[in-house]
Parts: structure tokens; C-alpha cells; sequence
């Protein structure tokens, strides 16, 4: 009974904080995109969320989170293509798609023995942030060449210029203060390797779809 009152009160405390976080965050992000922008980009905050949600808790937390917060983004901010027809149309799951992606490749980054260092979950999120660019300006610009509309397209030193290595220093500031909300105030405490975490480890409390 002890440990599965343990179990339940991690399960309850990781839905309530993903909750918050995701609701502040995506609420930052649509209502305040020029409070974060640079050279016409705008860190990406639930996309790095997601990413150390991923690299800190694990595959299922990566994964979850992701997909929830790519729904959130589908409905607040979908993003539009131009269709081979020469109609911009709005895309459906794309954001889930993606988030789902970042979650999973956080969490899968390294060992998991490397999962609580610091230094390195920065550069999980710069490595996630730069296959996400360089994924989608390939998609991006394959689809414009058969939509015949590539000329708006940046050329690929252009995109590096403008939109990858700014994406990429907006992803890293972001990084510091959320690293250290998941780390000290997130859904699992790291503040201290109590019984309490071995208990829940050794049973696999990382599991939380279980619910």
C-alpha cells in the first residue's frame, strides 16, 4: 500500500505539472511571439519544453508531452501550405507530428545514465532544434519546387544565415530557464536521490501512461 500511495502521488504530481506548464507555456508563445523573436524568428518554448521533458524524464514523458503540445499547437497555430493546386491550405497534425518527434529524439539523445546532466541537455536541445530546421526546409522547399512556388524559398546559406543559427540561439536562451523549472520544479523532483525515487524508479514510476 505504501508504494503504490507513492506511485499514485508521482502520477498525480507529473499531470498537474505538465498541465501548468504546457497551458503557460503555449499561452506565452501565441499571445508574446515578439517578446521572443530575433531576426525574424521566435524561440520556439514548447518545443524546447518538449525536448528537455524528453531528455530529463524519459521516452514516455517525451512522447506524451510532445504529442499534447503539438495538438496545442494544430489548434492555436496551425501552419499553411500552398497546394500543388496554387490554394494556401491548413495543415492538420503536423504539430503533433513534430512535437511527438522532439520528444522522443530528448529522450533518446543519449544514455540514460546522461539523462540528468545539465550541460548536455542543451545540447540535446540544439541537436533537436537543428534537425528540425534542416527536416523541415527540405520538406518545405521539395514541396514548393512541385507547388512550382520555390522562388520565395530562401536559398540554404540564406536559411543558415537567417533562420537556422537564430532559431538555434533563441532554442539555447530558452533552454536555461526551463531546464532548471523541469529540474527543480518540474514533474519529478531531482533535488535529492531519496528512497522515495528509488522506490518509484525500481518500478518503473517513469511509466505514467498508466494512469
Amino acid at each position: 500500500m505504501y508504494l503504490l500511495g507513492i506511485i499514485e502521488k508521482a502520477k498525480i504530481r507529473k499531470v498537474v505539472v505538465y498541465a501548468i506548464y504546457i497551458l503557460l507555456l503555449s499561452s506565452l508563445q501565441v499571445s508574446f511571439p515578439d517578446a521572443f523573436g530575433f531576426m525574424g524568428q521566435t524561440a520556439d518554448l514548447m518545443f524546447v519544453f518538449v525536448v528537455l521533458s524528453g531528455y530529463f524524464n524519459g521516452f514516455w514523458d517525451g512522447a506524451v508531452v510532445g504529442f499534447i503540445c503539438g495538438l496545442v499547437r494544430d489548434v492555436f497555430s496551425p501552419p499553411a501550405v500552398i497546394g500543388l493546386d496554387g490554394e494556401v491550405r491548413v495543415t492538420a497534425f503536423i504539430g503533433a507530428f513534430t512535437l511527438f518527434a522532439a520528444g522522443i529524439t530528448g529522450a533518446s539523445f543519449f544514455t540514460r545514465r546522461m539523462h540528468r546532466n545539465i550541460p548536455f541537455s542543451i545540447v540535446a536541445v540544439l541537436f533537436t532544434t537543428l534537425c528540425y530546421k534542416v527536416g523541415g526546409y527540405v520538406l518545405i522547399y521539395g514541396w514548393s519546387i512541385l507547388a512550382g512556388s520555390a522562388a520565395g524559398i530562401y536559398s540554404p546559406l540564406t536559411a543558415i544565415v537567417y533562420s537556422f543559427l537564430p532559431q538555434l540561439l533563441l532554442n539555447t536562451i530558452a533552454a536555461v530557464p526551463l531546464l532548471l523549472l523541469i529540474r527543480f520544479l518540474g514533474p519529478v523532483s531531482f533535488k535529492s536521490k531519496t528512497n522515495d525515487d528509488e522506490i518509484i524508479d525500481d518500478h518503473g514510476g517513469g511509466k505514467w501512461l498508466g494512469i
